[in-house]
C-alpha cells in the first residue's frame, strides 16, 4: 500500500514559508499539468472565517442524501492528511493521493511553492479524473490570493460571518480582512452572503459593486428561524421546513440556514426538504462541538463527566460555544485550552468568562507555533481568570476529577491541531 506521508514530507520543504500569499506559482503548476481546474464539476466556492467547514458539511450531506456526487476540498486536516479531499463522497485513499501527489512533485521539478498551493492543485487534479455533479471548496485563509481563487468560474459563492482572525496576513481591520475574503467574488456569479457585522458587509457590497457579482444577502433576502427539532428558511416567500441538524449548537442550526439558501440558488439543483432534513440530520463535521465517548483521555474521568471537543479558535468561535452553553443546564464548565500563538486568547475567553468553573492551559505536543501552559495561562489570567497550566491534557483531565465530583462538563478547545491528537487518542478518525 502506497503511503503519501513521505511525498508530503517532501512538499513540506518546498517553500521557506508555511504561508505566502500569491497565484502565480499556483497557476504555472495548474498550467503545466493541463488546467484540471477547468475540467472539473461545477464549484460551490466558500470563504469567510467560522463555519465554513460546517456550511460544506451541511450541503454535502444534502446533495448526497439526494444522490448526488460530491467532491469536497477542506482544511486543515485533523489526524491525516487524506481528509481534505473527498472524492466522490469518499475520503481519498493513500494510493490515489501518493499517485497524484507524484504527479505534482514531478510537474513543479523542485521550484518554490508553499505545501498549501502544491495540495491544492493536487486536489484539482484529483477532481479532475473523477466525474462529479458538484465541488464543494474551502479557501484556507482570505480568498484574494488564497490558492483555491485559481479557479476562473464558479456556479456559486457564499461567504460565511467575518471576524478577526490571521490578521498578519489579512489585515488589522475588520474591513480589511473582509476584503480579502470577498476576493472569491466573479463577475455574474451569485454570492449567498451569511450576516456579517456592518463593515464586513460593506467590504463585501463594495467588492460585489466592482466585479458585477449579485449578492444574495441574510435578513435582506433570506431569513432563519428555528426551534428545537425544525428550522424555517424563508427565501424571499419561498418557505423550506426542515430539521434542524444533528451537529450541535445553535450556530450550526445558523449555518444550515446558510447551507439552504446557498443550494435554493445552487442552479440545476432541485433537492426535496425531506433529502435536505435527511442530509443535515446525518451531516458529520469532527472537532466541532464533537462528544468525545473513548479512548484513553476519556479515560481520565468517570461515568460522571461529559467531555466535549472543539477545534474552534477565535472570538467568533468562542461565542458560539457561549450560545451553546445558554441553552443547555448549568452544570459545571472546566475548559482545558491549547492555542496556537498567532491567535488571540483574551479575545477568546471574553465570551466564556461567565460559564467557567476551572480554566487549565496546555501546550500542543508537536506544534512550534503553539504557546506554551504557562505562557497562555499568565495571558488567561490578564484578562481576569484564573488558570493554571498542567503539563499535559492526561493531567489536565485527571485533576479535573480530582477537584469535581461532578457531574460536569469538560471542553477541549482552542486548536484544530489540538483537536487532532484528541481524536487520535479516541480513535474516531474523521
Amino acid at each position: 500500500m502506497a503511503d503519501p506521508q513521505p511525498i508530503l514530507d517532501r512538499l513540506l520543504r518546498l517553500h521557506p514559508k508555511l504561508i505566502d500569499l500569491q497565484l502565480d506559482r499556483t497557476r504555472k503548476l495548474l498550467g503545466e499539468l493541463g488546467a484540471p481546474h477547468m475540467n472539473m464539476a461545477p464549484v460551490v466556492h466558500v470563504s469567510g472565517t467560522n463555519g465554513k467547514g460546517s456550511v460544506i458539511a451541511l450541503m454535502r450531506g444534502a446533495l448526497e442524501a439526494a444522490g448526488k456526487k460530491v467532491h469536497v476540498y477542506t482544511s486543515p486536516h485533523l489526524v491525516r492528511f487524506n481528509e481534505r479531499i473527498r472524492i466522490a463522497g469518499r475520503v481519498i485513499d493513500d494510493e490515489s493521493l501518493s499517485e497524484i501527489l507524484e504527479i505534482c512533485e514531478e510537474a513543479n521539478k523542485g521550484r518554490p511553492i508553499t505545501f498549501f498551493e502544491i495540495t491544492t492543485v493536487a486536489a484539482f487534479l484529483a477532481f479532475s479524473r473523477t466525474p462529479a455533479d458538484v465541488v464543494l471548496l474551502e479557501t484556507g485563509l482570505g480568498g484574494r490570493f488564497d490558492a483555491t481563487n485559481t479557479i476562473r468560474e464558479a456556479a456559486l459563492t457564499v461567504i460565511m460571518p467575518v471576524s478577526m482572525d490571521h490578521q498578519q496576513y489579512l489585515g488589522d481591520t475588520l474591513t480589511e480582512i473582509a476584503a480579502e475574503k470577498a476576493g472569491i467574488l466573479k463577475p455574474g456569479v451569485p454570492c449567498v452572503v451569511a450576516r456579517q457585522p456592518d463593515e464586513a458587509m460593506d467590504a463585501i457590497a463594495e467588492k460585489a459593486d466592482e466585479v458585477g457579482a449579485p449578492l444574495i444577502v441574510e435578513d435582506l433576502d433570506w431569513t432563519i428561524r428555528f426551534g428545537l427539532e425544525e428550522m424555517t428558511v424563508n427565501l424571499g416567500g419561498h418557505i423550506r421546513h426542515l430539521s434542524r441538524p444533528g451537529l450541535e449548537g445553535p450556530h450550526q442550526a445558523h449555518n444550515a440556514g446558510v447551507a439552504m439558501a446557498a443550494l435554493d440558488r445552487l442552479e440545476g439543483f432541485n433537492l426535496s426538504d425531506a433529502a435536505i432534513s435527511e442530509g443535515f440530520r446525518n451531516a458529520e463535521w469532527p472537532a466541532r462541538l464533537q462528544r468525545i465517548r473513548r479512548g484513553r483521555l476519556r479515560a481520565q474521568l468517570g461515568h460522571e463527566f461529559a467531555l466535549w471537543l472543539d477545534g474552534g479558535h477565535n472570538k467568533g468561535a468562542a461565542d458560539a460555544l457561549a450560545s451553546w452553553l445558554a441553552e443547555r443546564d448549568r452544570m459545571p464548565l472546566h475548559l482545558i485550552l491549547g492555542m496556537l500563538n498567532t491567535k488571540d486568547p483574551g479575545a477568546y475567553l471574553k465570551p466564556l468568562h461567565p460559564y467557567l468553573y476551572s480554566l487549565q492551559t496546555v501546550g500542543i505536543p508537536g506544534t512550534e507555533a503553539a504557546f506554551g501552559a504557562h505562557q497562555l495561562a499568565e495571558i488567561a489570567k490578564g484578562s481576569g481568570l484564573e488558570a493554571t497550566p498542567a503539563p499535559s491534557l492526561e493531567e489536565a483531565l485527571r485533576e479535573i476529577a480530582r477537584i469535581e465530583p461532578g457531574p460536569a462538563r469538560v471542553l477541549i478547545a482552542g486548536s484544530l491541531y489540538l483537536a487532532g491528537l484528541v481524536l487520535a487518542d479516541s480513535g474516531e478518525n474523521p
